[in-house]
């Protein structure tokens, strides 16, 4: 097996293992932080801002994927497979969020203003109004959204440039999430939200095909190619609405934002649903580790090959 190939499956094992580390540990608290610093509007004229955003951007992207590039072209060997993992771990969420939903379960058993109070950690919506099924539906969207921000990009930009393409990801897809919304923030994360859009381009769609092929196996090809087809498009930006079509056409249920999208029907509760969907990230996050895998050792096996 390649030895890039390695690192990715020895890093998922981490993260199931492991989790997350305290944010006084972990580099991407610290890079929100940064970006905290510089991203503040105020700090710009207005003519300036767009500008300020593309610089910065670039700036924060790039210096924060510099170690992690250092650490994987000159580190020895033996190191770079005992350390490795735990880095590509950091640029990457699997078991985390799947403690995030079962947090807002939980917290739901107890009552609605828990759960709401609880998903409102991870969604920017407004949550105070949200019926038992609205709380459940933020709480899986964010799941499945980010089966692609927070597992299958990482993972794929390691496949293409190593553990400084994971690093250099996680930085912009940061950024997208604290700079991009159209408010007094919209001219300074315009680059960050049009790049986060670029970068996962191709995963997103890779994603869908993943899902789709999961559900093809369990029977459900149909309904989620056609919800795919219908609903994909619904939800703003071009690639989120991508991976939660497909699975709500898949599961057979809707995601609702009010006042803003609904994507799938409603043939089952998110109640009833939810561990299906679980279920499908787990399913998917270990496919696309296949794919990149063997990608990985076909272009080790291409290299030695011609060199």
């Amino acid at each position: 097996m390649a030895f890039p190939a390695l690192i990715l499956w020895l890093s998922l094992a981490v993260d199931r293992i492991a989790g997350d580390p305290p944010n006084a540990f972990h580099p991407t608290a610290h890079l929100g932080r940064f970006i905290g610093w510089w991203g503040r509007p105020e700090r710009y004229p207005v003519p300036l801002q767009r500008c300020a955003g593309i610089l910065g951007a670039l700036a924060t992207a790039s210096l924060f994927a510099l170690p992690f590039l250092l650490f994987d072209r000159l580190a020895p060997p033996l190191f770079l497979l005992v350390a490795g993992p735990v880095l590509l771990k950091l640029c990457f969420a699997w078991r985390c969020l799947e403690e995030h939903v079962r947090a807002v379960e939980q917290a739901l058993e107890g009552g609605m203003e828990g759960g709401r109070e609880k998903v409102g950690y991870l969604v920017s919506r407004a949550t105070g109004t949200l019926d038992e099924e609205g709380v459940r539906s933020a709480a899986y969207e964010s799941m499945t959204e980010n089966l692609v921000d927070s597992i299958v990009s990482p993972l794929f930009f390691f496949a293409l440039f190593g553990l400084g393409g994971a690093a250099f990801y996680r930085a912009v897809n940061t950024m997208d999430a604290m700079l991009g919304y159209r408010d007094e923030r919209a001219l300074l994360g315009w680059f960050p939200a049009r790049l986060d859009d670029l970068l996962n381009l191709i995963p997103a769609r890779l994603t869908g095909l993943l899902l789709l092929l999961y559900f093809t196996a369990k029977g459900r090809m149909r309904p989620a190619l056609q919800m795919w087809r219908r609903d994909a498009h619904r939800r703003p930006g071009i690639n989120g609405g991508i991976p939660m079509a497909v699975m709500a056409g898949g599961v057979g249920i809707r995601f609702e934002k009010p006042g803003c999208y609904v994507i799938g029907d409603d043939v089952r509760s998110l109640r009833e649903a939810g561990e299906e969907i679980v279920a499908a990230v787990r399913v998917v996050t270990l496919l696309s580790a296949l794919l990149l895998s063997i990608t990985l050792v076909f272009i080790t096996l291409l290299q030695t090959y011609l060199w």
